[in-house]
């Protein structure tokens, strides 16, 4: 465990630096490519409750996604994250509007997400389940390994889901290609993706 632990430190360090070379338009470039492409993807089309992460400045973009979701009338849930003590706990809450994203107050991460207070948020587990999660990640394999951050959230997150009676939802990475690795090491509780979608350069 503490190999696999040291593992994923020095990729992760390895990808934040990679990440870390790319310009805004850069960014912004893959992350049109990519969300193009998500938007003529089946499951994106034919999905009607979707998770979207709120992206954080070193993940690709999703405002143009969240712009989709709601001009289609899609029910969006974003991410609500919580650290207490030692416990990670990621709820998915209803986002009514864009306006409403713009209104969220910032994290000390930078990315908006509803305030403690704020109890009034459906909860997808707690009503229809999701149809469709789009996931971040510092790292994807092609095999849909994931490295995440370390904490957690969408792995405890995905374990809920196939409790939930709809059952896991199909799941898909969103990435830059300085994201993609050879091999991530995973252990038994990381969560397989079912595809990532990043620019294809072959």
């Amino acid at each position: 465990m503490a190999a696999l632990r040291v593992a994923k430190q020095a990729l992760r360090s390895d990808i934040k630096k990679r990440v870390a070379a790319l310009d805004d338009q850069e960014k912004l470039r893959q992350s049109r490519v990519i969300s193009q492409k998500l938007l003529k993807h089946p499951k994106y089309v034919n999905c009607e409750r979707i998770g979207v992460f709120l992206s954080m400045h070193d993940e690709v973009r999703t405002e143009d996604i969240i712009k989709d979701v709601f001009k289609h009338g899609k029910t969006c849930f974003m991410p609500k994250y919580q650290t207490r003590g030692p416990n990670n706990h990621m709820d998915m809450v209803k986002l009514n509007s864009m306006e409403d994203m713009m209104s969220l107050p910032l994290t000390s991460w930078n990315i908006r997400q509803p305030s403690d207070d704020d109890h009034t948020r459906e909860e997808a587990l707690e009503t229809g389940g999701l149809d469709l999660i789009l996931m971040p990640g510092l790292g994807f394999d092609r095999s849909g390994n994931r490295l995440g951050r370390g904490k957690g959230f969408y792995d405890t997150y995905l374990k809920r889901c196939i409790k939930h009676p709809k059952g896991k939802p199909y799941t898909i990475g969103l990435a830059f290609r300085e994201q993609l690795c050879q091999e991530i090491p995973v252990d038994e509780h990381d969560v397989l993706i079912d595809q990532i979608l990043y620019e294809d350069m072959e």
